[in-house]
């Protein structure tokens, strides 16, 4: 089982991430996390384009996307979840990461990104506005295809 989280920064993507690893003992990736797996970038993609496929036989792994381009190492067959904040939440949690401060570039850039994501196909929008991460988690796994073992 593949699940893919989809969304901004700051919307919370990770923290969702983290609870589902727990309940289902996933291996988890974010952004370019797989450029570990080889030491060219296309070698190290054409590997986890395989290790995405190789999940949906055993086990499960939850990729964490917040740029545009890793879309196209997602296998069809994955569960998407969009996650989704407002822009003046996510600039908030962005200026706490910045020790309370966002420099004007930063907001800009947080101001051109966003929504990038909502014509993307997805199964499953969640709003970090009106849900914890637990209750996104649980949404997540009542989605799950129930041939999956978890």
């Amino acid at each position: 089982m593949v699940i893919a989280l989809i969304g901004d920064s700051c919307t919370g993507k990770s923290t969702i991430a983290d609870c589902l690893k727990q309940k289902l003992d996933a291996e988890l990736y974010s952004g370019r996390d797989y450029l570990r797996l080889a030491k060219s970038e296309s070698a190290a993609a054409a590997l986890f384009r395989k290790k995405l496929e190789d999940a949906f036989g055993d086990g499960a792994m939850i990729y964490v996307i917040s740029e545009k381009e890793h879309l196209a190492l997602l296998p069809e067959k994955c569960v998407r979840v969009l996650i989704t904040a407002r822009l003046e939440s996510i600039q908030r949690r962005f200026a706490q990461r910045m020790n309370g401060k966002l420099p004007p570039p930063v907001a800009a850039m947080l101001e051109r990104k966003y929504g990038q994501f909502e014509s993307e196909p997805h199964d499953l929008r969640l709003d970090t506005e009106t849900l914890s991460p637990e209750e996104a988690a649980a949404a997540i796994l009542r989605i799950l295809p129930e041939t999956n073992s978890f």
